[in-house]
């Protein structure tokens, strides 16, 4: 028996600098081309959407090597969001193509609050992301 898929919660408008897309095990695919502050209002209304319906433990996969960097804005919107407690069920890979946009996610880790927040790994290889995500998601720290 197939269980339902989730309903995504995001709807595409024209100008944003994003995409989002279900993953076949359920998660999501979530890809930045450019961050302004529309998008970024965008994202987080998306984001703050999606947690209050998080019933299980979900797979992202964060794609954000088109950006040069990430502004200061889009790093405390992150921490905002990730520091809700249904952040806890979600693992993220979060690729990345050089180190600004690289030390902005470490940043959003080291700001989220103790206990809660998503798994939340960096990668620059698309495949070695894959791999992390397709652990079992038992293994969840």
């Amino acid at each position: 028996m197939s269980e339902a898929i989730k309903p995504l919660f995001w709807e595409p408008e024209p100008g944003l600098g994003y995409h989002v897309e279900r993953r076949p095990d359920g998660g999501m695919n979530v890809v930045f081309w450019f961050v302004d502050e529309r998008t970024l209002e965008h994202w987080r209304r998306f984001a703050e959407t999606h947690e209050l319906y998080s019933d299980r433990l979900t797979r992202n996969l964060y794609d954000l090597r088109a950006l040069d960097d990430l502004p200061e804005e889009a790093i405390r919107y992150a921490v905002e969001v990730n520091s809700d407690p249904a952040a806890r069920r979600i693992r993220v890979a979060v690729l990345v193509s050089n180190d600004r946009v690289r030390q902005a996610i470490e940043r959003v880790i080291a700001l989220t609050p103790p206990g809660s927040g998503a798994e939340i790994r960096i990668f620059t290889d698309p495949e070695a992301a894959e791999a992390w995500l397709a652990r079992p998601l038992e293994e969840m720290a």
